[in-house]
């Protein structure tokens, strides 16, 4: 658990200090590692990291599974997987700042498309405070994990921090529980 919490504070920390960086570059988004294909999905378009995205093309959402999670759970077509907080109510984010670099909120230029799987009717969006559009599944705001390091990883699964659980969420909008 402490090995956790350290690359869940460098991963915050390295964050923060990418954005404190590229702040005077003029740019509003900044670029993640290109992960690998995953079996996550359609030909549209994804989202693969956490920043804003200025694409109008929707990002889709599909599902995945990882070794030591039972069943499949959300992912983006990129394979990055996508995260619930249990300290969200209301269908509101409860994350930002430090948890925000952390786990990165899932955005969306457009309505998110719903892959093999995934039920178009559970997607949805709400609006941050900082004006994005954060993908929403069954009401959960989605968010990725910064230290997952590519396609078919789940490091943050039931991890604690910032006040609360973090979990996968299965095609029927609920958490995936391995505690």
């Amino acid at each position: 658990m402490k090995n956790w919490m350290a690359a869940a504070a460098c991963a915050a920390g390295i964050a923060l200090a990418a954005t404190a960086c590229s702040s005077g570059s003029g740019s509003s988004s900044t670029a993640a590692p290109a992960a690998s294909s995953a079996t996550a999905s359609s030909p549209a378009a994804a989202q693969t990291s956490g920043a804003p995205s200025s694409s109008a093309a929707a990002m889709t959402v599909g599902l995945v599974a990882v070794s030591g999670i039972p069943g499949k759970f959300l992912a983006s077509s990129q394979g990055r997987t996508m995260y619930l907080f249990e300290a969200d109510k209301g269908g509101m984010s409860a994350c930002s700042g430090a948890c925000a670099a952390a786990w990165p909120p899932v955005t969306a230029a457009a309505m998110p498309m719903a892959g093999s799987g995934v039920e178009q009717s559970l997607l949805g969006t709400i609006k941050r405070s900082d004006g994005t559009e954060q993908v929403t599944y069954n009401g959960h705001p989605l968010y990725y994990f910064a230290a997952d390091t590519g396609a078919g990883t789940a490091k943050g699964q039931g991890a604690k921090a910032f006040g609360a659980g973090w979990y996968v969420v299965n095609a029927k909008g609920a958490k995936i529980d391995t505690d």
